[in-house]
């Protein structure tokens, strides 16, 4: 079951992929890794994304368009999803740091992530949120 749930899982190389397509390319490649289209607004060029994994932990990703750059964010509750992001942007870290609790990332041909971690509603010690915010570099563009 590990194998399926870490496919499903985004990585640096999934995020860079995002950043640099548009988001009509997003919807296929993401309902090919399982998520479902939870929202879907092509006004405001904003979708959200939603997977349900192995154990009740969850993945939620949200897309906005805005001109040509896309924003990412990804809430979860997922461990591995967290651990994921921060062993695939190992290699590539320009520059990481802590600023009032958020944990903050510049990364290579990527940008900037910022994640916060909390405590879960209701409160369970072996689950926390995970708010992971990903402001693509202002040079990387979606290509269409």
């Amino acid at each position: 079951m590990q194998g399926f749930s870490q496919k499903s899982l985004i990585s640096y190389d999934d995020i860079k992929y995002l950043l640099n397509n548009n988001i009509h390319q997003a919807d296929t490649f993401l309902i090919a890794k399982g998520y479902i289209i939870a929202k879907k607004d092509n006004d405001t060029k904003n979708r959200k994304y939603a997977l349900t994994l192995p154990g009740g932990t969850h993945n939620n990703i949200s897309l906005r368009a805005d001109g040509r750059r896309l924003f990412i964010e990804i809430e979860t509750n997922e461990l591995n999803q967290y651990n994921l992001i921060r062993e695939s942007i190992s290699q590539y870290l320009i520059k990481d740091g802590m600023a009032a609790d958020v944990q903050t990332y510049t990364v290579k041909e990527l940008g900037n992530i910022y994640i916060t971690i909390n405590d879960t509603m209701p409160y369970d010690p072996m689950r926390k949120d995970y708010d992971i915010q990903v402001v693509g570099d202002k040079h990387i563009t979606a290509y269409n």
